[in-house]
């Protein structure tokens, strides 16, 4: 048994003409899942007032994204992680125009996959492997050279349930 954590992420929708997720790169000398695509996120401090309220502080402190370009929708499912992770995720439409200044000690990239390619199904795989034992199945996306896959295309998969189911 591991304690829970709790953790919110911003899955932030650029609100283009042809809408993109904001995605982070997570530094490569990160001792967690480094080098690895993420939502900006983080856990849930005593003095946030709600999940959305981490989320934004997190987005904020990681990429620089200032709340005045965010507009939160409402929640996705929970989910959890075989570390303990309980993830809040957060849905933003974000109003373009907004700079960015990444936290260099968390992130390596931040960047923009259209909506369109991540909902459909097509570039979905679904793969598995062997951990601790036992079979863990995820979902993946290669997107050019980024892999998304894990808690990111999870989420990403429930965003779409959400949609088309």
């Amino acid at each position: 048994m591991r304690p829970i954590r709790p953790a919110a992420v911003l899955v932030p929708i650029v609100d283009h003409a042809e809408p993109t997720v904001l995605l982070t790169q997570r530094a490569q000398h990160l001792p967690d899942h480094a080098g690895q695509v993420s939502f900006p996120g983080g856990k849930i401090d005593k003095d946030d007032k709600d999940p959305c309220a981490s989320a934004l502080r997190e987005a904020e402190e990681e990429i620089g994204l200032q709340s005045a370009h965010v507009e939160p929708l409402g929640y996705l499912d929970l989910y959890m992680t075989t570390l303990g992770y309980r993830i809040v995720p957060v849905i933003a439409r974000v109003r373009p125009g907004f700079t960015l200044k990444l936290n260099i000690s968390e992130v390596d990239a931040a960047f923009e996959v259209p909506l369109a390619f991540l909902m459909d199904q097509a570039n979905v795989q679904r793969h598995s492997r062997e951990w601790q034992g036992v079979t863990r199945h995820y979902y993946a996306i290669t997107f050019g050279e980024r892999y998304i896959w894990g808690v990111t295309a999870g989420i990403l998969r429930n965003l779409y349930d959400r949609i088309y189911r």
